[in-house]
């Protein structure tokens, strides 16, 4: 018994009719009645009776009617998965730390939206065809597409006394218990910023990244300057935006030249660039 055998089955039944079935099929009426009794012969029993005008169907047929459909729509499937999959655009984005969760998922949505053949990986860290990264964090031979910017704010943790103010003056927090990410690219161009704070520094809480900063100003052990996108619901901080000269990073996908000869990133480019992308 094979799917042939099943599918000449299915049109019998439905047609009542052994002409009619074999015109559906593309069939001749021999090739057909032979199909049908080699299928009957592996089960044992009798389907159809002919009678003068089409044929009859036997209590067996009922029976196998249903069985025989599902086992069809599952073969086909199974083949229509693997002709989507020779049509996929395979691509691998690495995803690097201190973003966002709303932008990594904003980013998923722009993927499916510039095509819906585009089969994604995502790993963490510096590895992928491209990554979706920091502008700060682009190495020198790597080609840059902005997809959004963010100004940094001032993440405290919830119940701070300064979470009673709209905006936040930095010179106002001299005295302030700091944390700060010495290691990470956005730490010179975030001095200029801290002003009279300036002093100290030399006494804040330090983390190896700014999601690890987050982390440590949820704990309660200070304040940080950090991007918008970093705190936004996250539990027990707060955020509010600096009065005054802010700083701002850019958020978008980092990626070889070479890696533009994937069909999958081409694609991924093209609809980013065609929707706003890099203006």
């Amino acid at each position: 018994m094979d799917i042939r055998q099943l599918k000449a089955f299915i049109a019998v039944f439905e047609e009542r009719s052994i002409t009619l079935a074999a015109q559906r099929l593309f069939l001749t009426q021999p090739t057909l009645s032979v199909t049908i009794r080699q299928l009957e012969d592996a089960l044992g029993a009798t389907l159809f009776t002919r009678e003068a005008r089409g044929v009859s169907v036997s209590d067996d047929a009922r029976l196998l009617y249903p069985q025989a459909k599902r086992l069809v729509e599952q073969a086909e499937a199974l083949g229509q998965l693997f002709r989507k999959r020779d049509s996929c655009l395979p691509l691998c984005i690495g995803i690097e730390a201190d973003l966002g969760p709303g932008q990594v998922e904003a980013f998923l949505r722009l993927a499916r939206q510039a095509s819906p053949l585009l089969l994604l990986t995502l790993v963490d860290g510096c590895a992928g065809d491209a990554r979706l990264a920091s502008e700060d964090a682009r190495c020198e031979d790597e080609l840059f597409l902005p997809l959004w910017e963010e100004n940094f704010v001032l993440a405290m943790p919830a119940g701070h006394p300064l979470e009673r103010q709209a905006a936040t003056d930095l010179a106002a927090l001299g005295q302030a218990d700091w944390i700060t990410c010495p290691d990470h690219p956005s730490h010179q161009r975030l001095l200029a910023l801290y002003g009279s704070a300036g002093e100290a520094l030399g006494y804040a809480a330090n983390a190896g990244s700014l999601t690890l900063a987050l982390r440590m100003v949820a704990a309660g052990l200070g304040v940080a300057l950090l991007p918008a996108s970093l705190p936004q619901d996250y539990p027990g901080v707060i955020s509010r935006p600096l009065d005054g000269p802010s700083l701002s990073r850019r958020v978008g996908l980092c990626y070889a030249a070479q890696a533009m000869e994937k069909p999958g990133l081409q694609q991924l480019l093209h609809y980013a660039l065609a929707n706003g992308a890099g203006k």
